[in-house]
């Protein structure tokens, strides 16, 4: 009988033991390659901080109490998106076309899902009293940028369109806050990035002088939602789910009667509105905020692999094939009735026929 009953406490106990590991929640480690102002766990200007912001994930799977969202947001941006991937930390993450294409080259196996924050433009401030006007005139000039980011492959392209390389100018490796912080008390003559720069100049403490919108599109930058291959293998139909709350949260940021509540929406990353009315002006924010994988994504991508590597950035061939992943992206767009709603772009850069 003791026998009898230890067997069955220890049945019992085992039984409690597998319930216990079955009800164990599967959570979804999500990243953004960028941080708010303060590293506030927010950021702006596509519609993965939108996803963010909105907890669109979060409402994606409310009634699933299996299922957790975790956002971690990175002051080391792209590339310490790809140390996440390299150690299994991430899911899934929002990250920049360089730092995507160096991971993908290092053997990371990851796939592209969908667009977000493509065609983003570069802004070139310089320190007040610098005497810096033009691109030209910053050989020999010290230049902040963070390497490793999309803004740094951009700045490159930039500058090689003005007769100038990376050796002509002397690079300072610094994140956001660094890079404002030293512009304003003038420890650098210049700096490459996006909004934080609009933001400086709008206080008087530098000049804008020079900005990709407008110029050559090859100069812009793309970023999108990369996902890890062994998630997705093991769980398509969470993935596919994601996407669908992504995709959701790109339709709400690209319809023009939202841009004014989309801008407050993103005003939680720290960034005042009026600059990021200024980061989108003159720009439609379908435009802006498209999640299509078309044909002028990839074409971008792929010159960027080859830029990128041209430049010393990325150090062998990119193997694009198999990577761009749309199967999720054209399902969710399917379903949600959404087939017509965003123009997609040729490699040449002109409309697709509808």
């Amino acid at each position: 009988m003791k026998l009898a009953s230890l067997a069955a406490g220890i049945a019992l106990a085992l039984g409690l033991f597998t319930d216990a590991l079955a009800e164990e929640p599967l959570v979804i480690h999500v990243g953004y390659a960028a941080i708010g102002v303060d590293n506030r766990p927010y950021s702006e200007g596509t519609s993965a901080a939108t996803a963010r912001a909105g907890e669109y994930l979060e409402n994606e799977f409310a009634n699933d109490p299996n299922i957790k969202i975790e956002w971690t947001f990175f002051k080391g941006a792209g590339p310490a998106v790809n140390e996440g991937f390299a150690n299994d930390q991430l899911d899934f993450a929002y990250q920049g076309d360089l730092p995507s294409l160096i991971g993908r080259a290092t053997g990371l196996k990851t796939k592209y899902l969908l667009a977000s924050g493509a065609r983003k433009p570069l802004y070139l401030a310089a320190a007040k009293a610098s005497g810096i006007t033009r691109i030209e005139d910053l050989k020999g000039r010290k230049i902040a940028l963070q390497r490793g980011t999309n803004g740094h492959l951009a700045a490159i392209k930039v500058l090689a369109a003005h007769g100038l390389n990376e050796r002509d100018v002397q690079v300072v490796n610094l994140d956001s806050a660094g890079t404002v912080a030293a512009l304003t008390s003038k420890d650098i003559d210049a700096a490459f990035g996006d909004t934080q720069l609009i933001n400086l100049a709008a206080k008087g403490a530098a000049d804008i002088i020079y900005t990709t919108k407008g110029d050559d599109p090859r100069f812009g930058r793309n970023a999108g939602v990369i996902g890890r291959q062994a998630f997705i293998e093991a769980h398509p139909e969470i993935t596919q789910r994601l996407v669908d709350a992504f995709v959701k949260a790109a339709k709400w940021s690209s319809d023009e009667p939202n841009r004014p509540a989309l801008f407050e929406l993103w005003h939680k990353s720290g960034t005042p509105v009026p600059i990021l009315e200024e980061y989108f002006s003159n720009d439609t924010l379908a435009y802006r905020n498209s999640p299509l994988i078309d044909d002028l994504l990839v074409s971008r991508y792929k010159e960027q692999a080859v830029k990128g590597k041209e430049f010393g950035l990325i150090r062998r061939d990119v193997d694009l094939n198999g990577w761009f992943e749309p199967k999720y992206l054209n399902s969710a767009i399917e379903r949600l009735g959404l087939k017509d709603f965003w123009q997609s772009y040729g490699a040449d850069g002109k409309p697709h026929a509808s």
